[in-house]
């Protein structure tokens, strides 16, 4: 992109965000969100998904700065020449999951979710899951703690904590990872493309009780049916280093 002279600064409520706000603002300057050519976030890889989340209809591209613990989807924090690091940047677009879900008062909740939708057993006993794919019963049963439905640039958060695979940005693949599976006992779960319709359907509710939620964002409780899609119409423009994008985060965490 073309050195941006308009960027607005957007920080977590850490103590050193906020103090690389201060210092950032102090040097750069301070534009509103709606006027800015670009969207610089000031914290880890959960602030990087709330700005995402919070500026999803604006134009301006999101360039994160890691002042938190992870920071995957982050580059280095460095005050220097921020305008010729943003004009050098290079763009990743993203497409969050879109996710449906009934419960058991009858209401129907939808969300959007950049990194995964995950199901969760609510209470003692483990989670029963009827699962489908584009209106295709695929296991009838599945017994687990859990299950995931994870994009390419969430296939190193949640979804790799579950053991599930690492997915190369521009891929068009879903992953579908499943958390301590108890039967059947040895299945590790799926790669879908990204244009599958996955549906769970929740067996035993009553005794079985699960939560979804979406980025750790929109939770609901006692659901009865999930419906999860990849949403084309909302694409995240995230930039990145050269060098250090996610194409290369995702493959250099395969080999430590």
């Amino acid at each position: 992109m073309d050195r941006p002279q308009r960027i607005a600064f957007a920080a977590s409520d850490s103590e050193a965000a906020q103090q690389a706000l201060a210092r950032m603002v102090g040097l750069y300057g301070q534009r509103a969100l709606e006027e800015a050519e670009v969207i610089v976030a000031l914290g880890g890889d959960g602030f990087m998904l709330q700005t995402l989340h919070a500026t999803q209809d604006m134009a301006a591209p999101v360039y994160g700065m890691n002042c938190g613990t992870i920071g995957f989807l982050m580059n280095e924090y460095d005050v220097e020449d921020l305008p010729e690091r943003l004009a050098a940047a290079e763009q990743e677009v993203i497409n969050p999951l879109s996710m449906r879900a009934g419960d058991a008062a009858g209401q129907v909740h939808q969300a959007l979710a950049i990194n995964e939708v995950a199901l969760l057993r609510a209470g003692p006993q483990a989670a029963k899951l009827r699962v489908s794919v584009d209106g295709k019963m695929r296991m009838e049963e599945l017994v687990c703690d859990g299950a995931l439905l994870s994009t390419p640039a969430g296939s190193t958060a949640y979804n790799y904590s579950a053991h599930g695979p690492i997915l190369p940005i521009g891929s068009d693949v879903l992953a579908l990872t499943a958390m301590a599976a108890f039967r059947p006992r040895r299945w590790r779960g799926a790669i879908l493309p990204k244009s599958a319709v996955v549906r769970f359907d929740v067996l035993e509710t009553a005794k079985r009780p699960v939560m979804a939620d979406a980025d750790s964002r929109h939770s609901v409780r006692d659901v009865l049916w999930v419906e999860i899609r990849s949403e084309p119409k909302v694409r995240h423009k995230i930039l990145f280093d050269p060098g250090h994008g996610l194409e290369e985060r995702l493959t250099r965490e395969q080999f430590v």
